[in-house]
């Protein structure tokens, strides 16, 4: 890289850090972490358990998001002082340091942008998934599985803590259907991105005659709402049935009726839960996915409305394919919404989606 263009990167790397400057409101972050940090020194702060770990939360990501910008800002500084000692010295050895340092800094700035895009109002809040597969049998109810461990992956390597709330095995093998809560700051937000129907394309190892088969599996993406939300819900319009958990396997096997299920009858929208070996707490479990369930449906109502004001014809709904993964006659997986292709397949299956949820959220900016 030549003087000329690292000057032209800088250049824009300055331009990027003001935007972003803009955009955080720096003295409103600051002032809301004083005003979370006296919170905490409160006595009896810890009383309220989960209300505690939402402010200790909220007070973390504020000041991961304020450090960070800080230290991308004394980055930028120094590559500026490293810039005018290469052009003073013309050494060679500092230059390449130099392009190696504004490539990594311009990574990490892509990162950061990243994350200011999860400004929506639940985006920080943990995410409720839930997988369903379409008709075929074993087929589909493998490919669930595939999808089940793929999420667990991902979920994994972003740090987040992955629970089974509920587990319907499949007859044969995989997956009637499952629901996880992951657990971690912006759950939602990345996780919002992969609502919608996953398409599989490959040879059938179920198959004798080695035919190629397309299985199809919807994953269903809510917020986990905190209980300050307000979303209505009558108790005349609860129908609660109550049977006996079991889990991958057979495990964890109750000998009471623990597992609790909630039809809402206005809407049809039916939840189970069976994490938990108490049927209070399964049922508090339940009524948190009830009000996700009612709150996305509401979203997607709005949604649905707006875009028929302004005359779009396309499927907002669950039922829209997002995403195809083609392991036969050829190996890659593409997004239909952004058009983005990856060809290994394989890592795409342990949980490399990032490339995928960064584009969608990129895409919302247009």
């Amino acid at each position: 890289m030549e003087l000329g263009e690292i000057r032209n990167e800088l250049e824009k790397t300055t331009k990027r850090l003001a935007d972003f400057r803009g955009s955080l409101d720096l003295d409103n972050k600051e002032a809301r972490i004083a005003e979370l940090d006296d919170i905490m020194l409160q006595p009896g702060f810890w009383d309220d358990q989960q209300g505690a770990q939402g402010v200790i939360g909220e007070a973390n990501a504020l000041k991961d998001q304020v450090n960070e910008f800080t230290d991308l800002n004394e980055t930028y500084e120094n590559l500026e002082l490293t810039y005018e000692l290469v052009k003073e010295e013309s050494d060679e050895e500092l230059l390449s340091e130099l392009v190696e340092e504004l490539n990594e800094l311009t990574n990490r700035l892509n990162q950061f942008e990243l994350q200011l895009l999860l400004s929506g109002p639940y985006d920080k809040n943990n995410a409720i998934l839930e997988l369903h597969p379409g008709a075929g049998g074993t087929e589909s109810q493998d490919w669930g599985s595939m999808l089940l461990r793929m999420y667990t992956r991902w979920a994994e390597k972003k740090g987040f803590k992955v629970e089974t709330l509920d587990y319907l095995p499949g007859d044969e093998a995989g997956i009637k259907s499952v629901t996880l809560a992951i657990k971690g700051h912006n759950a939602y937000g990345y996780l919002k991105a992969e609502k919608g129907v996953h398409r599989l394309v490959r040879i059938s190892p179920f198959d004798s005659s080695g035919r190629r088969h397309t299985s199809f599996v919807s994953c269903e993406v809510m917020p986990e709402l905190s209980d300050d939300i307000e979303i209505e819900v009558r108790t005349e319009d609860l129908k609660i049935d109550t049977y006996r958990a079991s889990g991958a396997g057979g495990q964890h096997i109750n000998t009471t009726d623990s597992a609790v299920r909630i039809t809402h009858t206005p809407t049809g929208t039916v939840v189970t839960c069976q994490s938990e070996r108490s049927q209070i707490k399964n049922r508090e479990t339940a009524m948190k996915m009830l009000k996700a369930k009612l709150y996305q449906k509401k979203i997607e109502e709005q949604e649905k409305a707006l875009a028929e004001i302004r005359g779009e014809q396309k499927d907002i709904g669950w039922g829209s394919q997002i995403r195809s993964y083609v392991f036969h006659p050829y190996s890659m997986v593409k997004d239909h919404r952004t058009n983005t292709e990856v060809g290994n397949v394989q890592a795409v299956m342990d949980g490399d989606l990032n490339s995928f949820i960064d584009a969608f959220l990129r895409s919302k900016l247009s």
